[in-house]
């Protein structure tokens, strides 16, 4: 069974990253282009207010990168940021416990993208593809690793 679960994991992570990455820019395009409801029940952000609009604008690049899985890491870690910023400035002076002040949401992307940071894009990323094409063309070959984001190949286990 373990094994099993091991030999999954690339593909679990990369649908991890997809659902995060999907709901994070789902975010940006409510503040932004007032889609699904628009930003806090309805309209949208000041074009260069700080700092909904450039936090929008991160949730809608950022979340759109890790969705697809291009430059995972840089993009994860700088939405984790963001969302940390968004907990401590926003969210934690009105209570401490993200259910008295309403923070889960950030507090959830920002572990998850945190969590992308180190695991990298998993299987289904384009991080994965183009790394392919670089290794490939620069003759480099059987290095147990899978690109540019480190995931262990089950391969590699052996």
């Amino acid at each position: 069974m373990t094994e099993r679960l091991n030999n999954a994991q690339p593909y679990a992570i990369g649908l991890f990253r997809i659902v995060v990455g999907l709901l994070f820019a789902c975010h940006g395009a409510a503040s932004l282009f007032g889609w699904f409801g628009g930003a806090m029940g309805g309209g949208t952000v000041e074009t260069g207010s700080w700092p909904g609009w450039y936090a929008a604008v991160i949730q809608l690049v950022g979340g759109g990168l890790v969705m697809l899985g291009l430059g995972t890491r840089a993009a994860a870690f700088v939405a984790s940021g963001s969302m940390a910023y968004a907990y401590f400035d926003v969210h934690q002076p009105e209570a401490l416990w993200p259910l008295q002040n309403g923070g889960e949401a950030s507090a959830m992307f920002c572990w998850a993208f945190l969590l992308l940071v180190f695991t990298g894009s998993g299987a289904l990323g384009l991080d994965r593809l183009f790394a392919r094409d670089t290794a490939a063309g620069a003759g480099v070959s059987g290095t147990g690793v899978s690109g540019a984001e480190g995931v262990r190949t089950p391969e590699a286990a052996r």
